[in-house]
């Protein structure tokens, strides 16, 4: 019997070509070794980099990675959130169509096509094109849109646009075949809309899976013991390091991070602890962030950059606490799926969150503090609970972590992914 084949479009995977990791990349070897056929479809251009691959006069070409075939869709660069991205979308969607008709002539057509977001227009295309080839079609809901654009810009939920991408979002759940939300509330979205049956409305709550983020745990250890960064404030062992590793943008509200340690540099070294913030990553608010500790004259916060992401394993195991920090909005109720959430339990390290979030497995498995409240003191405060936990309950807490991650191996997520197609 020939193995089933799968494809997976994703319009970012690009990035999971380069790195040789991240969701797709992880769900591809696993399903490659269960013997599954997989082709992962997605742009040419690579997100938040320069990277292009260059289909020439094309409007694909096929290069692999560790076995596992990638077909690259011509789509034109952009370098920010403007119009131009706008295009990427629009042309990665539109070539899809006779890309995946080419494609189906030399390589046959797929049994089961997973189409994932983060932008819509790559779920409406799998759709289509699952239609016209008279197969499933699985849509990988990874962030809500329209929703969280209404919750972090200035789109308005009553506003003509909005409302369209509503009807729009909509309309993909109620013509997938099945549906997977990485947030673990993807059911209670769906019924604070009345989008369901039970509600009076077109779609099957029976069809909708939570498979959320998660990491490959012995890629995560080996990067641990082979890429180590040397960093004279990571191999500080007299200060409690306080890590965060990811964007810095006004979504991520670092700003707080920065309240933080001015309130524990208030304090006096004596009662502080000697708590160090070590802050990695980019973005458009680090500047400004910068500028600011050098106002307040901060000494115990550092921010280092981005580095390459086989690099952040070891930076969290040199860690006492990680901290996920974002702006607290009602959309945090159904659920988090943030990747850095993942690396965080790996390491084995206690989490502190700041945000109040449904399903929360910080809180569910005790692997570390979550908080109600957004204040800097109230944040440093916090890191000073788990600075002064004697060793027998900050040890819990590390395993607790690592016990979660081993929940999320991408294994054990891949073998969700199978009951899914099987079913």
């Amino acid at each position: 019997m020939a193995p089933k084949k799968v494809w997976i479009m994703n319009h970012y995977a690009t990035n999971s070509y380069y790195n040789k990791a991240g969701r797709h990349y992880w769900f591809a070897k696993n399903l490659i070794e269960a013997g599954y056929d997989i082709t992962i479809f997605c742009a040419s251009t690579r997100h938040n980099s320069s990277d292009v691959l260059n289909t020439g006069n094309n409007k694909y070409m096929i290069k692999s990675t560790d076995g596992i075939p990638y077909v690259f869709v011509k789509s034109p660069i952009y370098n920010t959130n403007g119009l131009d991205r706008i295009k990427n979308m629009i042309a990665f969607y539109r070539n899809l169509f006779p890309v995946a008709k080419d494609y189906t002539q030399t390589n046959g057509k797929p049994d089961i096509i997973l189409a994932s977001s983060v932008h819509p227009l790559t779920l409406v295309a799998g759709i289509k094109l699952a239609k016209k080839f008279g197969i499933p079609i699985i849509c990988e809901i990874r962030d809500l849109w329209p929703e969280s654009i209404v919750a972090y810009s200035n789109l308005k939920r009553d506003s003509i646009l909005a409302k369209l991408l509503y009807q729009g979002e909509k309309w993909i759940y109620k013509k997938a075949n099945k549906l997977i939300f990485t947030i673990e509330g993807g059911k209670d979205y769906i019924k604070d809309r009345k989008w369901d049956v039970e509600n009076g409305g077109s779609i099957d709550i029976s069809k909708v899976y939570h498979i959320n983020n998660g990491v490959d745990l012995a890629e995560f250890d080996q990067n641990v013991q082979n890429h180590k960064l040397d960093d004279s404030d990571l191999e500080d062992d007299n200060s409690f390091k306080v890590i965060y590793t990811g964007s810095i943008r006004v979504a991520n509200n670092l700003g707080l991070v920065v309240d933080a340690a001015k309130y524990l540099d208030n304090l006096g070294e004596q009662k502080n602890k000697r708590i160090k913030f070590i802050i990695f990553g980019d973005g458009e608010e680090r500047e400004t962030l910068q500028k600011k500790c050098e106002e307040l004259n901060l000494t115990n916060i550092v921010f280092k950059g981005k580095v390459s992401k086989k690099y952040v394993p070891y930076i969290l195991s040199k860690s006492n606490l990680n901290i996920l920090n974002y702006s607290n909005h009602d959309i945090w109720k159904y659920g988090g799926s943030q990747n850095k959430n993942f690396e965080y339990l790996a390491s084995g390290r206690p989490i502190l969150s700041t945000i109040t979030m449904g399903y929360d497995l910080i809180e569910r498995y005790g692997a570390g503090v979550t908080l109600s409240e957004q204040t800097g003191k109230r944040i440093g405060e916090a890191i000073l609970s788990v600075a002064e936990l004697d060793k027998e309950q900050y040890d819990l807490m590390c395993s607790n972590a690592r016990n979660v991650a081993t929940l999320y191996d991408y294994k054990v997520l891949s073998d969700k992914l199978i009951t899914v197609f099987e079913s």
